[in-house]
Parts: C-alpha cells; sequence; structure tokens
C-alpha cells in the first residue's frame, strides 16, 4: 500500500461523483445541482453538491465526495478494529442518498470508501466499505427484483458466494432495531473489505459503485410518472421518519462524520427534507401501505431461482 494507490482510489472516487450528478440532473430535468466545497482541520476536504426542490423529478439528491486525514482514528471506524485505535488515518469516499418527491419512486442510498491507518509510520492497515440500497414507500415487485439482480451483477466477477453474503450483511445493517423493522428491501453492503489484495478490493468497490445507476435509474424512470395523491404523500413522509431515525441512531457513516469532526451539513444531507411522525400509527390491514410493512420490509431470497 502506497500514495499512489490512495491517488487512485480518489482519482475514481471524484470521477464516479462527476458522472453520478451529470446523470441525476439530466434525468430530473429541472434542477441542476448547487456545490459547496470545504476543508477539514485536520487535513483534506470535500465537495458536497444538492439538487432538488418543489418541482422537478427529485426533491432532495445529495452526492458528497470527501478525503480527509487526521491523528486519531474515530471511534465508529476502530470498534471492529481496537488495535488500529490512535493511529493516523486517510478517508476517503462518496456517499448520496436520494429522496424523489414521487412516493411511487423509492429513495435510494449508495456509498464506496476507503480507510488506510498508518501511513506515516510505514505500517499501513486499509480497508474497503460501500453499498447501495433500497428503500421504496410503496411496493412494485419488479423494481424490487431489478434492484437485486443488478446487485447480483455487481458481484459476479467475485464469487458465487459474494452476493448472498452481502445481501445478507445489508438485511442485517438496515434495520431499525428498536421498531424491530427493515428500512428497505435492501441490496448490498460491506465493510472492512481487503480480505483479497489491494486490486481485486478495490475492482469490486468499483463495480458496486458503476452498477447503481444501471440499479436505480430504470426504477426512476418506470415510476416517475405515475400519479399520487396526498394519502401517498402523507405517507411517503412518515416512512422517511423512519429512514431519520435510522440514520441518527445506527449509521456508521454518519457516526463516523460527526465523532471526526467533519462539516455537518455534508454530514447530514442525508436527512429528507420533509419527514413526519405519527403516534402509535399503523395503516389499515390489506392496504397498499400495510403490504409493504408485511411483505416487502422484512429479509427474503428476492432472486431465487431468477
Amino acid at each position: 500500500m502506497n500514495n499512489d494507490r490512495l491517488q487512485a482510489v480518489i482519482d475514481y472516487l471524484q470521477t464516479l461523483q462527476d458522472r453520478i450528478c451529470n446523470t441525476l440532473e439530466r434525468a430530473d430535468g429541472i434542477n441542476t445541482f448547487s456545490e459547496d466545497r470545504w476543508e477539514y482541520a485536520q487535513g483534506g476536504g470535500g465537495q458536497s453538491r444538492v439538487l432538488g426542490g418543489a418541482s422537478g423529478l427529485f426533491e432532495q439528491a445529495g452526492v458528497n465526495f470527501s478525503r480527509v486525514s487526521g491523528q486519531s482514528l474515530p471511534e465508529a471506524a476502530s470498534t471492529r478494529r481496537p488495535a488500529l485505535a490512535g493511529r493516523d488515518y486517510h478517508a476517503t469516499g462518496v456517499s448520496l442518498v436520494i429522496h424523489p418527491l414521487n412516493p411511487c419512486v423509492p429513495s435510494s442510498h449508495m456509498n464506496v470508501r476507503f480507510i488506510v491507518t498508518g501511513l506515516s509510520t510505514g505500517t499501513p492497515v486499509w480497508w474497503f466499505g460501500g453499498g447501495f440500497d433500497l428503500t421504496p414507500y410503496y411496493a412494485f415487485h419488479d423494481d424490487v427484483i431489478h434492484w437485486h439482480r443488478t446487485a447480483r451483477q455487481a458481484c459476479e466477477d467475485f464469487g458465487a458466494e459474494v452476493y448472498p453474503r452481502f445481501k445478507q450483511w445489508c438485511d442485517e445493517y438496515f434495520f431499525i432495531k428498536h421498531r424491530q423493522e427493515a428500512r428497505g428491501v435492501g441490496g448490498l453492503f460491506f465493510d472492512d473489505l481487503n480480505e483479497w489484495d489491494f486490486d481485486r478490493c478495490f475492482a469490486f468497490m468499483r463495480s458496486v459503485g458503476d452498477h447503481y445507476l444501471p440499479a436505480y435509474l430504470p426504477i426512476v424512470e418506470r415510476r416517475r410518472d405515475t400519479g399520487y395523491t396526498d394519502r401517498e404523500r402523507r405517507w411517503q413522509l412518515y416512512r422517511r421518519g423512519r429512514y431519520v431515525e435510522f440514520n441518527l441512531v445506527y449509521d456508521r457513516g454518519t457516526l463516523f462524520g460527526l465523532q471526526s469532526g467533519g462539516r455537518v451539513e455534508s454530514i447530514l444531507m442525508s436527512m429528507p427534507p420533509l419527514a413526519a411522525w405519527r403516534y402509535n400509527y399503523a395503516p389499515e390491514p390489506g392496504s397498499p401501505e400495510a403490504d409493504l410493512l408485511d411483505n416487502y420490509l422484512t429479509a427474503r431470497d428476492w432472486l431465487g431461482a431468477v
């Protein structure tokens, strides 16, 4: 591991941010991304880009690139590796969250990241992480199948066991424990990946990053013109409240950013622009809202023999 490899990861991530932002702007058709460039006190910085508004396809779409360094690895990144606590680190990644305006279009999240510690001492320890997951408000079975089929395609060149392993990890990670329910229908999640050599791990991270748009955009285009009423909008805002709960209580990326003293606006860019909470609410049995809770927000093998 050396600085050239770190720079290769950074170069890929910056290109990925540009590619995703350009594609989302074209899909939205009305709004364009604004960009904030920021610096991190200990070293590095990033570019936060946000698109959205009351018109257009996306109520809020945020795509972050960051490259930060520090003298003491935050607790959120060292919990699984206590021997690395207190070591210098470099962390870089792209993280995005998309909240469409139409409740029939699901929200989505993608993150790919790389962390290396100990470069200054000549004893580096590195790992990759990331994944993508889908949070629908109304259940469309074909969309879920397409999402997971594309996730499986991202893993195909790396072994038959990779998709089921990281799909299960995603199901377990994006689970709201205090509600005992899933945040969405899953996808892929991996962390602390260094079991292969650097080139293979980097290739896998790139495959995940490169498969996000093919996984998400066909769903967006399929549902963007579906009509909806105030009822569907109220349900969307209620379910967005669950998104907020997960991100503030459990998400390791959010905790890493806050613990490292990162830029709060960029860290909390994942929050939806509007959300709601309703006391002790339960949807009517047999309704489309109940169908989502009963039949989709539960871990299952979506592909089977597909």
